[in-house]
């Protein structure tokens, strides 16, 4: 895919004598949710620094919007980290900020040739989308669990960014608005034509919301492809970690992967 906007070609990674990432080769398809699952300490947070420049490989390359994010000029780094959104894990919004202003921190930031009343009918424009519209001088330490992740999401999406890296979206969230917000950031998808990268434990959340699976084991990528091809997939340490959650199709099995006592 030569227009992919991310490409790991041949990635390791090592912290002294443990390898975190081996030889990890995983293309990222434009404007499609691919999910990164995989067991704790697998290396899943590890890729995710590396596509923002966080860290770098021992070998191989990681190229972001065309950009070697270990082997680029510092300014040409910068400029990409501006085109790319993330939604924390725990959100990390500023309590003492409220609502409207913790979405334009990114604005205030990079967007300096808009206006204040510019910026604010961004951040309200896009509050809107993530459901949650006139909050723009809501005190950020009033909100819900869910509500702070509909605030992160609508700060990661408010500088129009080409990509998202999702860190966990669902943790720490009841059933009923972990799917909620499944449903946003598949409504987002659709709508502004972003490519989404999703780090997640969620494996039911994770079905319903990616188009592509990459699953690491032990630092090696193990399966990727889209999440039709996934489920089927023969691999057993691959079949284990998702049947822990879902009762999945054989390979000749045309039916969807469901929850267990759900018809």
């Amino acid at each position: 895919m030569d227009d992919a906007p991310i490409v790991f070609d041949g990635v390791s990674k090592r912290f002294g004598a443990l390898t975190v990432l081996d030889n990890v080769s995983l293309t990222f398809p434009k404007g499609k949710t691919t999910a990164v699952i995989g067991p704790s300490g697998t290396g899943k947070s590890v890729l995710l620094k590396h596509i923002v420049g966080l860290l770098h490989p021992d070998s191989g390359s990681v190229r972001v919007l065309g950009v070697d994010m270990a082997r680029a000029r510092p300014d040409a780094i910068y400029a990409t980290r501006k085109r790319l959104g993330m939604l924390f894990q725990d959100g990390a919004l500023f309590d003492s900020l409220c609502v409207g202003d913790n979405v334009a921190f990114p604005l205030m930031q990079h967007r300096r040739d808009l206006s204040q009343r510019q910026q604010r009918e961004r951040v309200e424009e896009v509050l809107e989308m993530v459901e949650l519209p006139g909050l723009y001088d809501r005190a950020t330490s009033a909100l819900s669990g869910g509500q702070r992740k509909r605030v992160g999401l609508a700060r990661a999406i408010v500088n129009e960014p080409e990509i998202v890296l999702f860190d966990e979206p669902n943790s720490g969230l009841d059933p009923m608005t972990s799917d909620a917000i499944d449903a946003l950031i598949h409504t987002m998808k659709a709508r502004l034509g972003i490519t989404f990268v999703v780090i997640s434990h969620d494996i039911v959340g994770t079905i319903n919301v990616a188009d592509h699976i990459a699953m690491l084991y032990q630092g090696k990528l193990i399966a990727h492809g889209t999440t039709a091809e996934v489920v089927r997939m023969e691999h057993p340490i691959l079949r284990r970690f998702l049947g822990r959650n879902l009762i999945l199709p054989e390979a000749d099995d045309p039916s969807p992967p469901h929850l267990p006592g759900v018809p």
